[in-house]
């Protein structure tokens, strides 16, 4: 029985019932993640239930911030605001938000540059003040997609750099490099969609050939994936995420702003990554008022393929339109459903892992909530992210980035690389990058990047 069929079907039964964005103009770089941040309170990072729930990421949480106690600060740079690199910058009270996406003038990296050459190699470039290692690089390929998902962007799109701001697929295999080198085991592409991008075989392909690399997945809407599949896989692909928030044709094309054609691809990608990518798949549904009443059929899912579903908490961004009634929390999902039992989680995991039955072999994927704002699991965070123009971002959440891309164009070397990304890294946030909480997190929604920007 095809995913279409069998969806359609759980339908009908009767329990189913100091940077700033601006529309229309580019995002500007200051090395912020090297600059002065106000202290965190570290007394208040966990909530009440997560304390109750998982006693021991909070063992380990504590002990993170008692090793802080004892770590050096690092010292700040103080740069001056930077000027757009293409198109002219019009003088108003705030600077930041004229800026243009591109990475700092000259003038910025050099001066960050001659800091840090009088700083000591890192030892340890990947791990932070709190004793965290990344061992998760997402790379961003894209800033184009083909959907217009409401939590994602603004209808009408963002807009888009010249294809010159972006990493070629050399700058991002160097950096891969270097990354893997250093301790990374797994990348994940994404976008944008990812699929967009037309050399994407060809450097999947070189992502492969390095060496202690884990897994390459990849984050898609699945629009276009089953075409692309079989060579994707054979190129080195190990695994794929779909992003899927309805079962339903028409209420999919109302979150996506898309044509309700669209869906049948992607549950035609969802039996074909099952096939090619078994226990390697997973569905990832941000849960809403729309579709909350979706749970169990989503979750049924997970009995006949070789599948994981992952209901994703709602979280704000950049123009999309989230509000606190429209927060569905981890709490209220299991309210809905009945019958699920937990299972192990894995290391650095964010996801909360459970299955329908445990002991039945019948059931062949697991359930999982990924609860980044009732229950954040900032504690064990082990991931960095690289946007598709080349800038570093330490936290989903933090409005602080420097350009990679900017130092290898201007024939940075592997030294000073290195010395960039680890004192990048100490400057990330305990938490939420340094917001309270999803409220605060939505106050400063219009100083981080919208989602499709950042790359999830």
């Amino acid at each position: 029985m095809s995913l279409t069929t069998k969806s359609l079907q759980l339908l009908r039964r009767p329990h189913f019932s100091s940077l700033l964005y601006k529309r229309g103009q580019y995002f500007s770089t200051n090395a912020a993640a090297l600059l002065d941040d106000d202290t965190e309170d570290y007394s208040t990072t966990t909530t009440t239930a997560s304390v109750s729930s998982r006693p021991r990421l909070e063992s380990l949480r504590q002990q993170l911030r008692s090793e802080n106690e004892s770590n050096t600060t690092i010292p700040p740079i103080r740069v001056t605001k930077t000027e757009s690199l293409s198109t002219p910058s019009t003088p108003k009270e705030d600077d930041d938000a004229n800026a243009s996406s591109s990475s700092p003038n000259n003038n910025d990296l050099d001066q960050i540059l001659q800091h840090l050459q009088d700083l000591p190699m890192p030892q340890e470039p990947l791990q932070d003040r709190f004793g965290r290692q990344h061992s998760y690089l997402r790379i961003s390929l894209s800033e184009k997609c083909n959907l217009r998902c409401l939590y994602c962007m603004p209808e009408d799109g963002v807009p888009l750099q010249p294809q010159s701001h972006l990493l070629s697929n050399e700058e991002i295999l160097r950096l891969a490099t270097w990354f893997v080198d250093n301790g990374v085991t797994k990348l994940r592409l994404t976008g944008g969609e990812p699929l967009l991008r037309k050399d994407l075989l060809e450097l999947i392909h070189g992502l492969n050939g390095l060496g202690g690399l884990e897994q390459i997945g990849m984050t898609t809407n699945g629009v276009t994936l089953s075409k692309q599949l079989p060579d994707l896989v054979e190129a080195g692909l190990s695994h794929v995420n779909i992003s899927l928030d309805s079962l339903d044709a028409d209420k999919f094309a109302r979150l996506t702003r898309r044509p309700p054609s669209y869906h049948k691809r992607v549950l035609q990608a969802i039996e074909d990554c099952a096939r090619l990518l078994p226990h390697r798949t997973k569905i990832n549904c941000v849960v809403m008022p729309d579709n909350v009443d979706e749970l169990e059929a989503f979750c049924e899912l997970t009995r006949h393929m070789p599948i994981d579903v992952r209901f994703i908490e709602y979280m704000p961004f950049n123009d999309n339109q989230w509000g606190a009634d429209e927060f569905v929390s981890y709490q209220d999902m299991q309210d809905r459903l009945q019958g699920l039992e937990r299972i192990e989680d894995g290391p650095n995991d964010t996801t909360k892992w459970w299955t329908l039955d445990k002991n039945s072999s019948s059931s062949l994927g697991r359930i999982g909530f990924i609860t980044s704002m009732s229950e954040h699991f900032c504690g064990t965070c082990n991931r960095l992210r690289i946007t598709a123009d080349g800038q570093l971002k330490v936290c989903l959440f933090g409005k602080t980035e420097v350009s990679l891309r900017d130092l290898m164009r201007q024939g940075g070397s592997d030294e000073a690389l290195q010395k960039l990304i680890h004192y990048s890294v100490q400057r990330k946030h305990f938490k939420l990058g340094g917001h309270k909480d999803m409220e605060d997190l939505r106050a400063h929604s219009d100083e981080n990047r919208p989602m499709t920007l950042i790359g999830g």
